[in-house]
């Protein structure tokens, strides 16, 4: 079999790049591990896709998704202007939804084995495995999009130095059966800070969002419960580092919890398997002990139940490829100015640490841009890479992994590839 394009990794970056792609004529595969698209956006309930400036630079890919959304209610506008609060398990319908009507080919539960590079490097010859079988593929052009740069180990290729520093992940959970109404009555009542709680009552649903940190930058209205909560041996310290709550559009009386943080040691590696698997069972407990400290002391939640626990640990970072231009702290905060824009940014730099006050959420002034050398190999005009693998240093990646930047470098890499063809 011969495609034009073959994609690894069906999340954020990889399904916008396989239906823009399709979209525009291009023969596409994607082929993704697991069995349903959308990585951290599904599988990681990691929810609502933060709001982003993207100066309308290679978001047909995120104006279509808002279209397929509304079809099947998956998604709400919130009173910030955001319209890209999702609801994770209709998510998995819509993308499948969309990549069908663009005719391109998935394969669900599918690895690559080997990649050849034949033709003087022009072309690849593709090994996959699909649980128990395995098949060949030919393309002209790839797409790694998976969560730590499998593609590129396969090729020998280049990764930036790991840093000294490093990002903790999240394992998401969602609760149900929430008295909506009597927990965000007493929520806005309790905190009055608006950057921190908001509740939206439009719309035949209640919607909102809060949060609480061990950071000392700011006063938290929660910390006076999560230190009750500490006091009395009802959580641990280490469940209280950092809480955050999100409703889910269209499950009346859910609440998306973007907590736990997985505390892992410094110089431990999540790309480790013991380290992964340790860190899942070490997130379920937290959430757990998070659970039952919702009912006992937040209002509503008597009756409240813990309904998904994600499937993935939302890992913030991993592997950065070596690409062509690597992007830094200092061209961000610049606005440093390149020829090739990718995709345009105006979120934070926003590192989650281990350690208490060692967060870091630094806005930027001014919408900054990225080049799309940043996505393409170091060493092949056809290799791309796109997402949180990214070529950048830790800083400028901690900016630019939100979901909606990976939307548009999944099209960037579809539109580059299109000029090419033609």
């Amino acid at each position: 079999m011969e495609y034009d394009f073959v994609i690894f990794g069906g999340g954020t970056a990889g399904v916008s790049a396989a239906y823009i792609a399709a979209k525009k004529g291009i023969k596409t595969l994607l082929i993704e591990k697991t069995d349903v698209l959308g990585g951290s956006i599904t599988q990681a309930l990691v929810c609502p896709s933060m709001k982003v400036d993207s100066q309308d630079i290679n978001t047909e890919f995120f104006n279509d998704l808002i279209k397929f959304s509304d079809r099947y209610n998956a998604r709400k506008t919130y009173i910030d202007g955001n319209k890209a609060w999702f609801n994770p398990e209709l998510l998995k319908l819509v993308l499948d939804t969309m990549l069908s009507s663009v005719n391109c080919t998935i394969l669900f539960s599918t690895e690559p084995v080997s990649i050849n590079k034949t033709g003087e490097n022009k072309d690849f010859e593709i090994t996959l495995h699909h649980k128990i079988s395995s098949l060949s593929v030919k393309t002209k052009f790839i797409l790694d999009s998976t969560a730590d740069g499998k593609v590129f180990k396969l090729l020998d290729l280049d990764f930036q130095k790991k840093s000294d520093i490093f990002q903790t992940p999240t394992l998401r959970f969602l609760m149900s059966n929430i008295d909506m109404q009597l927990f965000s009555d007493w929520l806005y009542e309790t905190d009055k800070d608006r950057n921190v709680t908001t509740v939206d009552k439009s719309g035949g649903q209640i919607n909102l969002s809060t949060a609480f940190t061990r950071d000392k930058n700011r006063q938290w209205a929660l910390s006076p419960i999560f230190d009750e909560a500490v006091k009395n041996k009802d959580l641990e310290y280490e469940d209280t580092i950092y809480f955050q709550v999100f409703t889910i559009p269209y499950m009346a009386g859910a609440l998306g919890f973007n907590c736990p943080r997985i505390i892992i040691e410094d110089k431990e590696d999540l790309s480790n398997p013991f380290v992964y698997s340790n860190s899942l069972k070490q997130g379920r407990q937290r959430i757990y002990r998070l659970s039952e400290f919702c009912k006992k002391y937040f209002p509503g939640f008597k009756n409240a139940y813990i309904s998904h626990i994600s499937d993935m640990l939302g890992v913030r970072e991993s592997n950065r490829i070596k690409g062509k231009y690597t992007i830094t702290k200092e061209d961000i905060v610049s606005g440093k100015k390149f020829k090739n824009i990718a995709f345009a940014c105006d979120y934070p730099i926003d590192i989650h640490s281990n350690s208490e006050n060692k967060d870091k959420l630094e806005y930027i002034k001014h919408t900054y841009y990225v080049p799309l050398e940043c996505l393409l190999s170091e060493k092949y005009d056809n290799i791309y890479a796109a997402g949180r693998i990214i070529s950048a240093d830790f800083e400028a990646q901690a900016a630019l992994r939100t979901q909606m930047s990976c939307f548009s470098m999944g099209e960037a890499v579809a539109k580059d590839i299109l000029k090419k063809i033609i």
